[in-house]
């Protein structure tokens, strides 16, 4: 039977499209020719290394715009009560978390030394600027208002930080929807101030044991806080991540953005989005 390789050269069959005069290329549909043209490295000469820097940190947005759509997406059908293709969301978010996790293993190949060489034409572009970063911390309920300053000067990713500020997070969504469904969700949390960071509620602990304690009868709901347990997991990983790959690659400098650099990042390990459903593990068994 005919392999179709001869001589280590695989035959390219007939029916394989060539000619795209008029017909829609692999390119052309995904904007080849302007992503690929995005990677601009500001060093003179070119430190061979700023690509590495700035493609770890587009792929990192890549993969946040996707991440947004989708918890855009998980909090609507919550919202509409639909709530299992709303899982299919958070598992897809999951997945892509362990990607930008697994990303800072590429960026930790750059030595200090290397980086030192053209950190200078950062100024003071800091991830701590992505509006998408914190539209996603926003949409799962660690709020900060004060940090709308930081886009005061770009129209597009202040509105983008502000609808998320504005809007009920992912937590607000899912209690409302228990709510709904006939668990004892306290008023102030149906009625809470959502521009406001989510601050441990001790009143919910109660609902969520119950939950727990038969999860065969509330299946969906204990399988929803489980989901949400795992974001939060991956993100905090995520969040370590940074952290030792900053202080391997920079160790206790300042950040770029006027940061103190790791202090400032090791304080976002005590940052959470969902403590009730850490806390409810002590209730569990007694």
């Amino acid at each position: 039977m005919d392999s179709g390789v001869e001589r280590n050269t695989r035959t390219i069959e007939e029916s394989v499209v060539t000619d795209f005069a008029d017909r829609l290329s692999y390119g052309g549909y995904l904007q080849l020719e302007t992503l690929l043209s995005a990677q601009l490295p500001l060093s003179v000469p070119e430190h061979p290394d700023e690509l590495l820097f700035i493609v770890q940190h587009q792929t990192t947005e890549l993969w946040l715009k996707l991440v947004l759509h989708e918890l855009g997406a998980a909090c609507r059908l919550m919202r509409a009560d639909d709530l299992a293709p709303a899982l299919k969301c958070i598992a897809r978010v999951k997945q892509i978390q362990k990607t930008l996790t697994e990303q800072w293993s590429v960026l930790a190949t750059l030595t200090p030394a290397e980086y030192a060489e053209f950190r200078g034409v950062l100024g003071n572009a800091s991830g701590f600027q992505s509006a998408q970063y914190r539209a996603v911390e926003f949409t799962l309920g660690n709020k900060h208002p004060g940090m709308l300053r930081v886009f005061a000067s770009d129209p597009a990713s202040h509105a983008l930080v502000q609808a998320a500020l504005e809007a009920p997070s992912l937590y607000d969504e899912f209690l409302r929807l228990l709510a709904r469904q006939g668990y004892a969700i306290p008023d102030e949390v149906l009625e809470r101030d959502v521009t406001t960071a989510w601050v441990f509620t001790p009143e919910l602990v109660p609902v969520l044991a119950g939950i727990y304690a038969d999860t065969g009868a509330n299946w969906a709901a204990y399988e929803t806080c489980e989901e949400l347990v795992d974001l939060e997991d991956n993100f905090q990983l995520w969040r370590f991540r940074h952290l030792k790959t900053v202080e391997r690659i920079i160790g206790l400098k300042t950040g770029t953005g006027g940061s103190s650099g790791v202090p400032f990042l090791r304080r976002a390990l005590e940052l959470t989005f969902f403590p009730e459903l850490y806390a409810v593990r002590t209730e569990i068994g007694r």
